[in-house]
């Protein structure tokens, strides 16, 4: 008799990917706040990469759409996996360090978006309950410890 579960495609556990952008502007760092199932919170320009998108490309799309600036790269801070207990969802998510021209007034936010802001180190750090996960604070604090990573350190095979 043949086992049944050996003819079975196996399923395979994978990471939600994301990014996220660092932008610090006279002494401010450019944030989102933005509505989750448990409330407002507080997050930094991040989203999910797409379907055949390169990281660099994700972070630079979803910086846009989630606060009307457009983003270039200039580093890479580093990559953090978390898992959230709340939703049982692990991410992988690779934080870009970058500049933004002046904002787009007319732009129409992401879905969920409330509001793009500038807060200061110490005003991220007084809302801490409030920030989407631990991630922000760590990269925060990661890039102003002067850890950073240039670009062609990820590979992207992406077109």
């Amino acid at each position: 008799m043949i086992n049944q579960s050996l003819l079975l495609p196996r399923m395979i556990w994978k990471p939600n990917v994301t990014v996220a952008s660092i932008v610090e502007l006279n002494g401010k760092f450019l944030m989102v706040e933005e509505q989750s199932p448990t409330g407002a919170v507080l997050n930094q320009p991040a989203g999910h990469l797409e379907l055949n998108e390169g990281l660099e490309d994700a972070v630079v799309r979803e910086t846009l759409e989630e606060t009307g600036y457009a983003f270039t790269a200039t580093a890479i801070v580093g990559s953090y996996l978390w898992h959230n207990e709340e939703n049982e969802t692990t991410y992988f998510r690779t934080t870009y360090l970058g500049t933004v021209g002046a904002a787009n007034e007319a732009a129409i936010l992401d879905d969920g978006i409330i509001r793009a802001l500038w807060m200061t180190h110490e005003e991220i750090i007084a809302n801490s309950a409030r920030l989407r996960s631990p991630v922000i604070l760590q990269s925060i604090d990661d890039y102003l410890a002067g850890k950073t990573h240039p670009l062609d350190v990820i590979k992207s095979y992406i077109k």
